[in-house]
């Protein structure tokens, strides 16, 4: 793996920082992610679900206390309050290092620390993008193997030797008290401590891919966007894509996996969540999806309200906090007629009266298309890796309306009112 002077500082900077009792670094390979998975099982980090129902599918439970997305606790600091932005957490970036050096300070005392060159968008895209993450996380790191493209891909796209977001993160001690997630938009640096949970774990996600990106994009002349892409296939062959702006949890990923009613027409999911968008030299806006799979939520998420993607889970997946049975199964809500009522064995943390899942339990999945290549001939499926952007037609956005539900809002005068085309 070929490595910059840059990288190389910026990792040796850290490891003194924290104090692994290791250094490994991530190269992406089945192998490697086959080996973390073992070590994980073993330990107890993850627990196998049913190999007969669910191949290759394990249950990851968070510490009670980390459970969810903690935006009260994550900050943009910039050298002004507004060039935060007037719906984002502010601190000064001073305050900021100083707050989390303490904190960071021999994180990693007797635990490895994994770095993991990783790349946000299609191998061989202009719009593809480099960050180099470090986390004490084993299950954060096989789960970066699911969301990014890991390894000496990563390192092959870098423009120059500076070229990459930093992303540290640690575990800590789990406490509430003493986590955080801060974004240095001028420095390109991540930092996050105290949670093993998703979007707060995972930097190439939220943190990365939507933070710091609007950052570097607006200096670029880019978007980076909260928006969903799909295209629909009419029965001639001819395909329409669209953006769709939509908040979490309120069905962007049902609505990328749709399958369409009509007969002729289907549906291509090429993106669920995040959108790079740019305007090429014709005029034309064209998007990318930044990630490599899907993270989606568990609750809600059946055979009734998005039927590829419950397809797509029963092999090959990671579930974290949803509820298991006795038989190894799972439950992804109350749309499940199967819910269990047995945990599969205790957690190695303690017991709590709470629920075994929790309302924000997600479901990391790399893009593969599920059953035989005649039911995707049917439905459509994922046109994830092209490294050529795709051609937006239209696009929507949604806002909420309390407490969780999309509010739909009528055009006043004509089509045009609702759908904004470019």
């Amino acid at each position: 793996m070929s490595l910059t002077s840059q990288v190389e500082k910026w990792v040796d900077e850290v490891a003194a920082l924290t104090g692994p009792a290791r250094i490994t670094w991530a190269d992406g390979s089945k192998a490697e992610y086959d080996r973390l998975v073992d070590d994980m099982l073993r330990d107890g980090t993850l627990l196998p679900l049913n190999s007969r129902t669910y191949p290759n599918c394990y249950l990851h439970r968070s510490h009670p206390s980390d459970v969810a997305r903690t935006e009260q606790l994550t900050f943009i600091c910039t050298p002004t309050r507004e060039e935060a932005g007037p719906t984002n957490n502010w601190m000064a970036p001073a305050e900021g290092k100083e707050r989390l050096k303490g904190l960071f300070r021999g994180s990693m005392h007797g635990r490895p620390m994994w770095v993991i060159p990783y790349l946000m968008g299609p191998a061989g895209s202009a719009m593809s993008r480099v960050g180099v993450m470090v986390t004490d996380s084993a299950y954060v790191v096989a789960s970066m193997h699911i969301m990014t493209r890991v390894g000496a891909v990563a390192l092959e796209h870098m423009r120059d030797g500076d070229d990459f977001i930093r992303g540290l993160h640690s575990l800590g001690d789990l406490s509430p008290d003493r986590r955080f997630i801060m974004h240095f938009p001028e420095e390109r640096l991540i930092w996050s401590v105290g949670s093993g949970y998703g979007g707060n774990a995972l930097l190439g996600k939220k943190c990365h891919a939507l933070r710091i990106a609007s950052h570097q994009a607006r200096t670029e002349g880019w978007m980076a966007e909260h928006m969903l892409i799909l295209g629909l296939e009419d029965p001639e062959g001819r395909i329409t894509y669209l953006a769709a702006a939509m908040p979490s949890a309120s069905g962007k990923t049902n609505l990328a996996m749709v399958v369409s009613s009509l007969p002729g027409y289907r549906v291509w999911t090429v993106g669920d969540d995040i959108a790079w968008i740019h305007v090429d030299k014709h005029g034309q806006l064209r998007a990318t999806n930044p990630e490599r799979g899907f993270f989606g939520v568990a609750p809600n998420t059946s055979a009734k309200t998005n039927p590829n993607g419950a397809a797509m889970v029963r092999s090959n997946t990671g579930r974290s906090r949803p509820p298991a049975c006795s038989t190894g199964r799972v439950s992804r809500g109350p749309r499940d007629r199967a819910r269990p009522r047995i945990p599969t064995r205790a957690s190695r943390y303690p017991r709590s009266s709470a629920p075994p899942s929790h309302p924000t339990g997600r479901i990391p999945r790399a893009c593969r298309s599920p059953g035989s290549s005649s039911a995707r001939a049917a439905r459509g499926w994922c046109r994830w890796s092209s490294r050529r952007s795709t051609g937006i037609t239209a696009s929507s956005w949604v806002p909420r309306w309390a407490p969780r539900r999309p509010r739909p809002s009528p055009a006043r005068l004509a089509w045009c009112d609702a759908i904004r085309w470019p």
